[in-house]
């Protein structure tokens, strides 16, 4: 996944999992030169609705080992990094990633949406959760929809 290479280099970088977030957005930007300053804060907002890291005060913390992360030489993160993708995405690459077939996959959350009710979304996170998948960022962010649109 080219955004987890991306995120893992300022703190390999650094040699630490923790980096004050205008040092990773400088390191990303003007070290690298591989986005511009706001296209990296960019990067850090989806990097942490991703789960990759999360806000400590002024600092971002890796929730991974960015020393398990392996970065190409040539590595060159393109733009779909950028992209936040929906919960219901995240959900689906956590259950390619675990195995399971991204059809067979489809087709078992979109059973278990009709045969609930709910949203795609929320079946999706049913669907990972009874096979075992923890998918805890995409969850919380699909209860947050939930009660929002209660609202």
């Amino acid at each position: 996944m080219s955004l987890e290479v991306a995120v893992a280099v300022p703190f390999r970088d650094a040699g630490t999992d923790r980096v004050g977030e205008g040092r990773f957005v400088v390191a990303l930007s003007l070290d690298r030169d591989w986005f511009s300053p706001d296209q990296a804060k960019r990067v850090v907002d989806v990097a942490a609705g991703r789960g990759l890291i999360e806000r400590d005060g002024n600092d971002v913390v890796a929730r991974f080992d960015p020393g398990d992360v392996s970065v190409p030489d040539e590595f060159r993160p393109d733009e779909s990094v950028l992209r936040e993708q929906s919960a219901f995405e995240r959900v689906l690459d956590a259950l390619v990633d675990a195995g399971h077939d991204k059809q067979a996959a489809v087709a078992a959350v979109n059973s278990r949406q009709r045969a609930l009710g709910v949203t795609p979304e929320a079946a999706a996170v049913l669907y990972a959760r009874a096979n075992g998948i923890d998918v805890g960022p995409a969850a919380a962010r699909v209860r947050r929809d939930l009660c929002e649109g209660a609202d």
